[in-house]
C-alpha cells in the first residue's frame, strides 16, 4: 500500500495512522514525545498492547469507514485488511 495520506510524512511505526501533530504522539516514560509511534499505541514508554501484527491489522480494520472518509477509497474491510497486510511490515514495530 503506498502512503495513503501523501499530505502527512510521519506515520506510526505501529499502526500506519498518521502523526499530523505533537498530541498524536506517544510519550516516554519521563513524559517527552515519542515521535515515531501514536498516542493510542505507545504511552509512558511502552506499547499500549502487546499483540502480534495480525492482531494488529484485525484491531485497525474496525477503522475502515474513517480510512475511506480521510482518502476517498472505498474498501471493503476485506479489501482494507489485506492492504494493511501489505503495509504493516514496513513499519519498524513490526520488521523482523
Amino acid at each position: 500500500m503506498d502512503n495513503p495520506f501523501p499530505e502527512y510524512q510521519r506515520f506510526c511505526q505501529s499502526c500506519g495512522m498518521p502523526l499530523a501533530n505533537d498530541a498524536d504522539c506517544g510519550t516516554e516514560a519521563d513524559g517527552s514525545l515519542n515521535r515515531e509511534y501514536c498516542t493510542y499505541c505507545y504511552k509512558d514508554g511502552h506499547f499500549t498492547q502487546e499483540c502480534t501484527m495480525e492482531q494488529m491489522v484485525d484491531f485497525c480494520v474496525q477503522f475502515v469507514d474513517e480510512f475511506n472518509k480521510n482518502t476517498g477509497k472505498n474498501l471493503t474491510a476485506d479489501e482494507y485488511r489485506h492492504e494493511l497486510l501489505q503495509y504493516f511490515p514496513t513499519l519498524k514495530r513490526w520488521q523482523k
